[in-house]
Formats: structure tokens, sequence, C-alpha cells
């Protein structure tokens, strides 16, 4: 599933940049903005909450793109179909099949071990509709892979996108995934 050497908009440094620039330009035409500052691990699972729209794909991108944050993601194996494929990998995409249970906590925990540096973007509801239930595979990816966990948000009401603080994962996952949860309150 997941492939070591696929290059993404991310590799190509020159290229990033610029885009990086082209995403501030439209940041500032739509009147977003950006919070917080650039997560200085190598390694970490991105929490991105709420997704409750397509935008917030561009958004959070575009985000990366302008702080120089390597991102991989996860997407439902359609968004990979119809010649799309290449595309949504080269943005960073990993495909997940989601008919069938294939140890994905496992396969990107191990991912993680190779090394490299990127971070992985998820977001907890699983789906674009407001969800009081988190998935809690990010979680466990995380714990796994040893890495800490970046909380980035989305604020449509103050059209504000950016990363709060790092969260380091304790004994207790309980206790963890409700202080994570409560960071999110103000954005829910």
């Amino acid at each position: 599933m997941l492939v070591k050497n696929q290059k993404t908009i991310f590799d190509h440094v020159n290229l990033c940049r610029y885009l990086g620039k082209f995403a501030a330009v439209l940041f500032r035409l739509t009147k977003w903005s950006i919070e917080g500052s650039k997560p200085n691990q190598t390694q970490s699972v991105v929490v991105a909450a709420p997704h409750t729209s397509n935008w917030d794909f561009f958004i959070t991108l575009g985000m990366a793109l302008r702080m120089e944050v390597k991102v991989r993601w996860l997407g439902k194996q359609s968004l990979f179909k119809w010649g799309m494929g290449p595309i949504m990998r080269w943005l960073g995409g990993i495909p997940v099949d989601r008919s069938k249970s294939s140890g994905l906590v496992e396969q990107i925990a191990n991912y993680f071990k190779t090394g490299g540096q990127f971070s992985l973007v998820i977001s907890p509801e699983g789906t674009r509709s407001k969800s009081k239930q988190w998935k809690t595979g990010f979680y466990y990816i995380a714990k796994h892979a040893n890495v800490p966990i970046n909380l980035a948000f989305i604020d449509h009401k103050k059209r504000i996108v950016g990363f709060g603080s790092t969260f380091q994962l304790t004994e207790s996952p309980e206790l963890d995934l409700k202080n994570i949860k409560e960071f999110y309150t103000p954005y829910l």
C-alpha cells in the first residue's frame, strides 16, 4: 500500500516553494490566514479537524505548502480512480480500501519506522459530516510509530487555519483522546 519511493509534490523543493507562494496569494485573496508555527518534528501524525467540507483538503494542503511541511494523507480508494490516482499520489495521497480490514495502523506505523521526513494528516471524523464520534486510528498510528501528534485546525467562521500544540502521548489513551478533543472544542 505505502510506496516508499513514491515522489510527492513535497519532494520537489523548488516547485513546493513556488506553490507555497501561490498558496499565500490565494489565502490573501480569499481572506484566510494561517496561525501557529511549523512543527519542528521530522515525523508526526497531524490531526486536522473539523473536516466538514471538500475545501478543507485544499486549505490544509495550501497551509502545508506555505509552511513547508511535508505531508502525506489518507483518502478513500475511490479518489484514486479515473486517472486521478497519479495526481492524488503526487499530492501526498495514500489510498485506503475501507471495505476490508487490512492492518492499516500497523502498515503506517511501520512506514514511519523506515525513516524519512513526513507528517501524516488524518481527519479523525473519517467523513466530511459533523460527527461526535471520532475514529481513533490516528491515535494508534502515532502510538505504534512512537511519534507525536500535531493538532491542526480549521476555523471556518474566522477563516483561520493553523497548527496548535504538539501532543505527546501518555500511557492513558482515554485521557489523551479526551485532551485532544478538548483542544478542538472551539472549532466544532
